[in-house]
């Protein structure tokens, strides 16, 4: 597996570089994070908590029997946990409200690259590391790859599940008789068969998002990381493919069922989004993937992350409760059922440990491909904070804002 792109680790040192610079300027951004001293901050809760967690990534799917055995080993530490659902775009303005209002109800979000990015960027998040790196030692059992998301957190969260993500095509084999292995075959699809094939927004799907964020690879864009001044052929791309897109859902789950009830013939996917929908059954089985030719996979990771305005009692029990979550015995269970395959993101938590339902799924549902794919495919990190949010921002207003359904 290189962790490489084709700009070559300078690319992702950039990128990491860029994404400090965000997070040291954005408002209240603070070193200290704005929130408890970490020396305030007891090894354990004086009395056990009850935690409220926001879930803005489907990562629960992943991480609650996790969470639950915690709890259930923990009771001195967690006494009960409440679970919430939210959307990225909405969690930064719900996340500001209750801290200026000086009461924040939400102790733990869970969260993609999406929300890190626009938390970080508006200063909502408590500083975790370095302050806690001692309190946090599993994280240096991460795979690498994983490694480099838990960088673009700048200390401000913990990656807990890791996945090479895409861009993906998935398509039905009996309506893509030669199924697109570049950029320019997808375009020539699509306008030969003018809505059939569709993405989420990427503001709210990893598919969109690893799709927008890919194409500056294989298009050969001046600067990949810099959506303002260096997708120019991206930009151009997208804005021509749009012609052909009758609408772009808000959730990547929507294109899924578009997917198989035949309203789309080809959609964008990841590695999980292949495997979990043909697993529950929402995609047909016997549905194929392709990738274009040297593409390069852009990394994907979700994060537990601590609003300002947790008490240091809360954050105590989340600490541990992280810790536990980084050992082999607990990150297995990120294979579900193949949702952001492969899911773990710490050295040797391998299929073979993980519970037999999981093993089951990926046996029958994975694919031989994708092995080969990541160990010899090229890897970059997403964009960094600022440049994610302009990047969206130029997509609503430029690609999709006539065409996006809720």
């Amino acid at each position: 597996m290189r962790l490489s792109s084709r700009l070559g680790l300078a690319a992702g040192v950039s990128a990491l570089a860029l994404f400090a610079a965000t997070a040291c300027s954005a408002p209240g951004g603070n070193p200290s994070g704005g929130g408890t001293e970490p020396s305030a901050v007891p090894d354990k809760p004086s009395q056990a908590v009850e935690l409220t967690i926001l879930d803005i990534a489907g990562n629960l799917q992943l991480t609650q029997p996790m969470i639950d055995a915690f709890v259930e080993a923990h009771p001195d530490i967690i006494s009960k946990v409440t679970y919430t659902t939210g959307t990225s775009p909405d969690m930064p303005g719900k996340l500001k409200a209750q801290q200026d209002a000086g009461r924040v109800t939400i102790d733990l979000v869970l969260t993609g690259t999406d929300g890190l990015a626009a938390g970080i960027e508006q200063g909502l998040f408590t500083t975790l590391l370095p302050e806690f790196a001692s309190r946090l030692t599993n994280m240096d059992n991460y795979l690498e790859p994983a490694a480099a998301m838990q960088e673009l957190a700048q200390g401000q969260g913990v990656a807990v599940v890791y996945y090479p993500s895409g861009p993906v095509l998935e398509y039905q084999p009996s309506k893509v008789a030669t199924p697109p292995t570049s950029p320019d075959e997808l375009l020539a699809w699509a306008q030969a068969n003018p809505g059939k094939f569709g993405y989420a927004r990427p503001a709210n799907s990893g598919p969109g998002r690893t799709f927008i964020m890919g194409l500056p690879y294989v298009l050969g864009d001046s600067d990949p990381l810099d959506p303002v001044n260096g997708w120019t052929k991206t930009w151009a791309y997208l804005k021509e493919l749009n012609q052909y897109i009758d609408y772009y859902p808000t959730g990547t789950a929507a294109t899924m069922t578009n997917l198989g009830n035949g309203t789309w013939d080809m959609v964008v996917s990841t590695t999980g989004w292949d495997i979990n929908p043909r697993a529950l059954g929402t995609v047909p089985a016997d549905v194929e993937i392709t990738t274009f030719d040297d593409f390069t996979w852009v990394t994907d990771a979700q994060y537990a992350v601590i609003p300002k305005g947790v008490s240091a009692d809360k954050q105590a029990a989340i600490l541990l409760l992280i810790q536990d979550m980084l050992t082999v015995e607990q990150n297995v269970k990120a294979y579900d059922t193949g949702y952001f395959y492969p899911g773990p993101a710490v050295q040797g938590a391998t299929l073979d440990k993980a519970p037999a339902e999981s093993q089951a799924v990926i046996n029958q549902y994975g694919r031989p491909e994708y092995q080969s794919l990541i160990d010899n495919g090229n890897f970059a990190v997403p964009l960094s904070a600022t440049a994610m949010v302009a990047a969206y921002d130029i997509w609503d207003r430029e690609v999709g804002a006539a065409k996006t359904q809720s």
